[in-house]
């Protein structure tokens, strides 16, 4: 049975840095992410994105490491999926990555990615959470009892680690963008020197925003949270096309020349109508139970089988797996392609995304028409009441049965905060926020 966890969410240790993750709580993270592995001398990467507090911590982890006798490669400032890419290609034990995401500057998280270039599963992030457990409460400590110390390992930077991942997508996506005119907004994140040289080896013309991080101002307005930075940019830019990556750069969302945006769900049903149209999808794809009715409407239509997978982009990556398929992702733009990297990888998916439109507009691909989404959060006094609340799930049914074949609804209690989150889907927007009042009514007046 896998330990259970309390610390690390689904996307890591993740919280306010100096208060919720502190510098003590990445050291103790180093060490007891050392001991899990149960390897000799273990190497660890780490990398970090831009954020004020990146250093402080990615110093705390790597202390950490090398007093639980593992060595610390520093890789510096790069994407989330070069941390997978390159563990695996260097042949080391593990990567830890320094960030928060899409957050705003004030947090920081820390991640790990084992050997193989994937997110730890839930039994080994137990096993860190139990070393630190055992540690806080005063066991296992180092060399009680006449035990032998570890010998300390040592702490190095890694030269040339943003190279090696600008040269394993030039191998994945040998691309001729001559002509091409992209714009990009790195959120003044992670992606601020990767995006910009890999759209420029492979010929595009680029305009690039968002690039001159300064610790604070990752996230903030810009990136693919804010994408109204991105749209005006386009506009006045005149580019085919843009790219909007969030902090850490797995994920990424899309600007048509017109202005209009385009989310994971419609980059994922392009890239899978054109792999499976050519033979190279392999199965279907992943997604999970957030992506749009007009998704699945769409590949149904391509032949395309589809499995839904609970919120997380770590839960799609095990469903591939389980299936031996390929692509999947999320509406927010985590897209993973297992034949490049077992994780999200922003600008891998926007090059993905522009191969498929072979010269096209986005806006004229039609990959996939969208049906309106009302979504409403309902505050409740307990969350967990949802599962027995037997007259919301009898107004589920009735909903869902005069939407059938046309669209659908979604009842999901948050995973952090006191809220049911009550979402419909209808060929009209006024549908879709009339199904959703009513629904939401029924949850305030059972749940409230």
């Amino acid at each position: 049975m896998p330990l259970e966890r309390k610390l690390f969410g689904t996307d890591g240790v993740r919280g306010e840095a100096g208060t919720v993750l502190t510098a003590e709580l990445a050291t103790a993270l180093g060490r007891a992410a050392v001991g899990s592995l149960g390897a000799e001398r273990p190497q660890v990467l780490i990398v970090r994105d831009t954020r004020e507090s990146g250093p402080m911590l990615e110093a705390a982890l790597a202390a950490g490491i090398a007093a639980a006798g593992g060595d610390a490669l520093l890789g510096g400032v790069m994407p989330t999926p070069a941390a997978a890419i390159l563990v695996k290609r260097l042949g080391l034990d593990l990567a830890a990555v320094v960030s928060a995401s899409h957050n705003p500057y004030r947090d920081n998280g820390i991640k790990f990615f084992s050997g193989a270039g994937t997110k730890l599963d839930d039994g080994t992030e137990g096993r860190i959470e139990a070393l630190l457990d055992e540690r806080r409460g005063g066991a296992g400590r180092i060399a009680e009892g006449g035990a032998a110390a570890p010998a300390l390992g040592h702490v190095r930077e890694l030269n040339g680690g943003i190279g090696d991942y600008l040269r394993a997508l030039e191998s994945a996506f040998p691309l001729d963008l001559s002509g091409v005119k992209v714009a990009l907004d790195c959120a003044n994140g992670a992606t601020h020197r990767a995006a910009p040289a890999i759209f420029e080896r492979l010929g595009a013309e680029i305009e690039a925003v968002a690039v001159e991080p300064d610790g604070r101002n990752i996230n903030d307005g810009c990136g693919s949270t804010h994408l109204d930075n991105l749209t005006a940019h386009v506009a006045v830019s005149g580019a085919a096309i843009g790219f909007a990556f969030d902090g850490d750069g797995d994920r990424v969302l899309a600007v048509d020349s017109s202005g209009r945006a385009h989310d994971g769900d419609e980059l994922i049903a392009l890239i899978a109508r054109g792999k499976a149209a050519r033979g190279e999808l392999a199965g279907g794809v992943a997604v999970t139970v957030m992506s749009n009715y007009g998704f699945h409407s769409a590949m149904e239509r391509a032949g395309i089988e589809v499995a839904v997978t609970q919120v997380g982009d770590r839960y799609v990556l095990d469903e591939l797996r389980r299936r031996g398929w390929a692509l999947g992702g999320e509406q927010s733009g985590h897209i993973i392609d297992t034949g490049f990297v077992a994780t999200g990888d922003g600008i891998a998916a926007a090059l993905m995304a522009i191969h498929e439109l072979g010269g096209r507009d986005l806006a004229a691909a039609e990959a996939m028409e969208k049906l309106p989404q009302t979504l409403v959060n309902v505050e409740v006094a307990d969350r967990k009441a949802l599962d027995g609340a037997t007259a919301v799930w009898e107004a589920v049914e009735r909903e869902a049965a005069g939407l059938e074949g046309r669209g659908r609804v979604l009842l999901r209690p948050s995973g952090t905060e006191p809220l049911i989150r009550v979402m419909a889907e209808a060929p009209t927007a006024e549908e879709a926020d009339a199904v959703c009042e009513r629904l939401a009514g029924v949850v305030r007046q059972e749940l409230s």
